[in-house]
């Protein structure tokens, strides 16, 4: 027999917020553009794969941002998985900065022409829209991904987990 949980008061937002915070999480950005090719992109740990056959990853996108409309009107976005010396990239697509491209080296993807970062990501997967879920104050994007590339395992993920940026340590 299941034991129905009791409807009881969510937890207020710094609660959950520091609960989430002591869970770490690899660090992406997820780039996509516009129709006249002009780049967005916002830092992300909600990253998760989803399926082997077909391969396919959801990245969760806040709908206050500027990169979600943009990326679910393109119907593609690239994850940028971001090794240790990414650290600053991470934190200027985390920012206001006006044109975040123009801090980090980046070339367009040749699966789907969108921004690539060159010197920060140890990872990268050009995804195509397979499906948008509104979730909270987030939107979960799927995403089939049409191309995926591990470029080094020499570079340590970058982690992020109790408000502080951390590498995967080392071997021992």
């Amino acid at each position: 027999m299941v034991t129905p949980v009791a409807d009881e008061a969510a937890p207020a937002a710094a609660a959950f917020r520091a609960l989430m915070a002591s869970h770490p999480g690899g660090v992406a950005v997820v780039t996509s553009a516009d129709a006249d090719g002009v780049p967005y992109g916002f830092t992300c740990t909600a990253l998760s794969s989803v399926s082997l056959d077909p391969p396919r990853l959801l990245v969760c996108a806040a709908h206050g941002g500027r990169t979600l409309p943009v990326l679910t009107a393109r119907g593609a976005f690239v994850v940028n998985m971001l090794h240790a010396g990414g650290r600053g990239a991470a934190e200027v697509f985390t920012s206001r900065t006006a044109d975040r491209f123009a801090e980090v080296a980046w070339r367009s993807g040749p699966a789907t022409g969108l921004p690539v970062l060159d010197d920060d990501a140890h990872a990268v997967a050009e995804c195509r829209v397979f499906a948008t879920h509104p979730c909270g104050d987030h939107t979960i994007v799927v995403g089939d991904v049409l191309r995926s590339e591990v470029r080094t395992t020499d570079r340590a993920p970058l982690l992020y987990g109790r408000r502080r940026f951390a590498a995967w340590p080392s071997e021992a």
